[in-house]
């Protein structure tokens, strides 16, 4: 008997009967005219939301709402602000369920409607209580931001989503810089071109134009959305859509038992630790970013006797718009890399360990710039190594955007899980800024901690959240399996 050829056949049966290892996966390639649509429309939002940015404040003070009393003027904005959180908070699980059922392009044109006559209203209100009305109908009418991440996970799959939503803060950062830049170059545009906009119509509404360039942004949006982007929601599409990234099969029983998934799920049921802990983690993530975001101006511009820097409101809007597009190209370009190279879990815990050094970095130049006696090159080298750490920190949210979207069970229930996680965070951005700056006040007022007990009190709540991060899986769920 030939021992040699029966080792072979041995061995080949072998290696039938034991399942192989999974292998790396070939990266799908991003369907780039759907995701470039879906960050299109990405960009109208924050373009609407913070064109308002340079003028609410001078708005408030020319409807004499304060009385005169400038010191008041940062309560009424920061109210106003704070109202469209609160009024996403209470809507945006709706939108996301709904998104479920109905499919994801007709709560996407009812969010960019509502956003559209909302900032139309914004521009023609003359009273503080139009500009309430008008804050809270954009946040109540508004859940595209939950629906397009849910897009986002629909349109790509477990080789190719962290590329995906690496887009997703260049766009804001974009945004967030454009915008206030069209605020602030069309307010007020009698002064600016009086032959053109000399009639009474501009001197009663002088805040309508960037309002109505904006409206006008989001108009197109909804144009290019209605006939090129296509519905992601299997239920929902057409038999001639294809995609390889779709993990539901569309045979009519599979199909068939996602429709009774949708419709007998209910909230609790989904409230799972492999939910609930994702979802847990961006609430404190969001939470202890928007104080960082509402703290950073508020630093820069408090008068150095009380331990700020002083800057000019110049000097703050070209520091804040160098972070910003820093951070965003850096985050589209290197994020994926960074995911792929060290993991999700890992770069997650490494960038919410980033905030103790962020706050403290608050402190040390408070001490630098009182022990130099100005502003200077330390500071400004301070300032850059502040930036390093913000980015840094700033990647755990396209990490933790990934834990939520693989937390799904199935697709069907993602715009749901999204909402989930887009209203506790809703929440927590809507107490974060009055909290943190209160804080702030209280800190400086009293001497607490040598003026510096909110950054000490935040780094407190970022190690909760540190070990929030350590219960997250150690893998991402495979959403193709």
């Amino acid at each position: 008997m030939d021992t040699s050829n029966s080792h072979e056949i041995i061995a080949n049966e072998t290696t039938l009967l034991v399942p192989a290892k999974c292998s790396k996966k070939t990266k799908t390639p991003l369907p780039k005219l759907q995701i470039g649509i879906l960050i299109t429309l990405q960009l109208a939002e924050p373009i609407a939301s913070t064109s308002i940015f340079p003028y609410i404040n001078q708005l408030i003070r020319e409807l004499g709402i304060t009385g005169g009393d400038d010191a008041a003027v940062g309560y009424y904005a920061g109210m106003i602000e704070s109202l469209f959180f609160v009024g996403q908070a209470l809507t945006v699980l709706r939108w996301a369920r709904l998104s479920d059922r109905i499919g994801r392009k007709p709560v996407l044109v009812i969010g960019l409607l509502g956003t559209c006559i909302s900032m139309l209203c914004f521009g023609l209100s003359t009273t503080f209580w139009g500009l309430v009305i008008s804050r809270c109908m954009c946040g109540f009418l508004n859940g595209n931001v939950v629906v397009m991440k849910t897009m986002m996970g629909e349109l790509t799959d477990s080789t190719n989503m962290a590329q995906g939503f690496a887009l997703i803060p260049i766009v804001w950062c974009i945004g967030g810089f454009l915008g206030p830049l069209l605020g602030g170059t069309l307010a007020r545009p009698q002064d600016h071109w009086p032959a053109l906009f000399s009639g009474s119509f501009w001197r009663n509404y002088p805040y309508f134009l960037p309002c109505a360039v904006a409206a006008c942004l989001l108009i197109l949006a909804l144009v290019m959305m209605t006939f090129f982007l296509q519905e992601t929601l299997s239920t929902k599409r057409r038999p001639k859509f294809t995609s390889t990234t779709v993990a539901i099969s569309c045979s009519p029983d599979r199909e068939s038992l996602a429709q009774k998934s949708i419709a007998n799920m209910s909230m609790r049921s989904l409230l799972t630790p492999s939910v609930v802990i994702p979802i847990a983690n961006y609430a404190v993530l969001a939470f202890l970013d928007v104080s960082f975001r509402v703290l950073m101006p508020l630093f820069f511009s408090t008068p150095t006797y009380l331990g700020g820097l002083g800057f000019n409101p110049a000097t703050i809007g070209s520091w804040m718009a160098l972070f910003g597009i820093v951070d965003g190209v850096f985050q589209a370009v290197f994020f994926a890399v960074i995911v792929d190279w060290i993991g999700p879990k890992r770069l997650f815990c490494i960038s919410v360990s980033c905030y103790a050094p962020l706050m403290a970095m608050f402190p040390i130049m408070s001490w630098i710039l009182r022990a130099r006696g100005e502003v200077d090159h330390a500071i400004t080298f301070a300032l850059l190594c502040h930036l390093v750490v913000a980015i840094t920190w700033d990647m755990a949210y396209g990490t933790i955007f990934l834990f939520i979207t693989a937390s799904a069970p199935t697709n069907n229930v993602l715009g749901a899980i999204n909402g989930l996680g887009q209203t506790s965070a809703a929440v927590a951005r809507a107490v974060g800024p009055a909290l943190a700056t209160s804080l702030f006040a209280a800190s400086k007022e009293y001497n607490l901690l040598g003026g510096n007990a909110v950054f000490a009190i935040l780094v407190v709540l970022a190690g909760g959240l540190r070990w929030l991060a350590s219960q997250l899986p150690d893998e991402l769920q495979d959403r193709d399996e």
